[in-house]
């Protein structure tokens, strides 16, 4: 990570782009497009308004909002050891404070809930407010979070399991009346499943990088475990991927399985390669192969449900 060169001096903006750069990167925004315009295409398959619309541009950023927030909860809630592991951070050498944090979280939240009102009235902030919920009780660690912390599979699924919340408010978002459809429960399956591989292959390390004050899916399964979890989890991914084609009677189901496919084989030689040799250089290796395989995935359901056609 590259060292963040600002100054209690700065402006305050400048400032808090030093912190964006470091704890929530631009290059991140992608995905999380991406998320909610593949989520946008399956919410609105077969209905009258099916495809993209101007405003989903305006969705991207809110979706992006969201995201942001849930940083800001994860800064709240690891400060404390991250003053230890991470003194020179913008944050932890307070250049910036929680309370800057807190107060563009806010602007954060009030955009969301606008935004879920103007585009879906009383449905969308009902939505956005469940979600919320959850990513509150996800921020005092559903009140047992020393025990928790200490159950680290047990932590990431409660964690991940925000996702599919998420993808339902993206739908209603797109489609106030969209339905649960098999499409739509396959989206948010393949939302939890990317978002908890992602999680466990960033938190796989080499010994290399193991702290002890840090923990990792390498300390509790060793370097085979995780990594062999990290496989099975990228293959139910894409396998994922495949099925929300299937069930959306996309046409040309072949290629895009192909193409899947293609991209998972990738994935697994990164993985092999990390088996072999597990050091800081794999483990980002992963991370990025793993980034693709999502990335790939919702750009074929918006792909596969914009030129195939489903039912």
């Amino acid at each position: 990570m590259m060292e963040v060169s600002v100054t209690q001096t700065d402006p305050l903006w400048r400032r808090i782009g030093a912190w964006m750069d470091e704890r929530f990167p631009a290059a991140n925004a992608l995905l999380f497009f991406i998320l909610y315009l593949a989520t946008a295409v399956v919410a609105r398959d077969g209905s009258e308004q099916s495809g993209l619309q101007w405003l989903d541009i305006l969705a991207c950023l809110v979706t992006w909002s969201l995201f942001l927030v849930i940083r800001i909860f994860d800064e709240h809630k690891d400060y404390a050891i991250d003053v230890i592991n991470h003194p020179q951070r913008v944050l932890q050498s307070g250049r910036i404070t929680l309370t800057h944090l807190k107060q563009l979280g806010a602007v954060a939240i009030l955009v969301q809930l606008a935004f879920s009102g103007l585009s879906a009235g009383e449905t969308g902030v009902m939505v956005w407010a469940i979600m919320f919920a959850y990513l509150c009780l996800m921020g005092v660690e559903f009140f047992c979070g020393e025990w928790l912390e200490k159950q680290l599979l047990l932590y990431a699924l409660t964690h991940m399991a925000i996702m599919p919340l998420i993808v339902w408010w993206l739908a209603v978002l797109a489609n106030p009346v969209v339905a649960f459809t098999p499409v739509l429960i396959a989206m948010m399956s393949l939302a939890f499943v990317s978002g908890f591989c992602f999680e466990i292959t960033r938190k796989t390390r080499g010994p290399e990088e193991e702290r002890d004050t840090v923990d990792s899916y390498t300390k509790i399964l060793g370097v085979k475990g995780a990594t062999y979890l990290v496989f099975a989890l990228v293959s139910a991914m894409v396998i994922n991927q495949i099925t929300l084609l299937w069930l959306a009677n996309v046409s040309g189901l072949i290629i895009y399985a192909v193409l899947a496919a293609l991209v998972w084989g990738l994935a697994i030689n990164s993985l092999l390669s990390f088996l072999k040799n597990p050091t800081l250089e794999g483990r980002e290796a992963n991370e990025k192969a793993v980034a693709i395989t999502m990335l790939l995935g919702y750009v074929l359901v918006i792909a596969g449900l914009l030129i195939g056609g489903g039912a």
